[in-house]
């Protein structure tokens, strides 16, 4: 299923009626916009998380982690941005 559309002059694109029932697409749904592979893919909001699983390929390092070095890696990073909030804060209120 696929059809033309036209971009307009400020870049908007008109998502074909058969293209919108098809995903149950409704007026206000958000969409995640990305080039991959050259192409522009548009993810609606409405999706879950797993459907996209895979989507962007394997790694570039082919590395993939578990479910716990995930949660590890996220840990780290919020903590590491909090940290520099403070640090930032306090340089701030001298």
């Amino acid at each position: 299923m696929g059809a033309y559309t036209t971009m307009t002059s400020k870049g908007q694109l008109t998502i074909p009626k058969d293209v919108r029932e098809q995903l149950s697409l409704k007026p206000g749904t958000r969409f995640y916009v990305t080039v991959l592979d050259g192409r522009v893919v548009a993810l609606p909001k409405t999706r879950r998380l797993a459907d996209l699983a895979g989507m962007l390929g394997k790694p570039p390092s082919g590395e993939t982690l578990s479910i716990e070095q995930m949660d590890e890696a996220i840990m780290d990073a919020v903590t590491e941005d909090d940290e520099r909030i403070k640090r930032e804060w306090n340089e701030a209120q001298k």
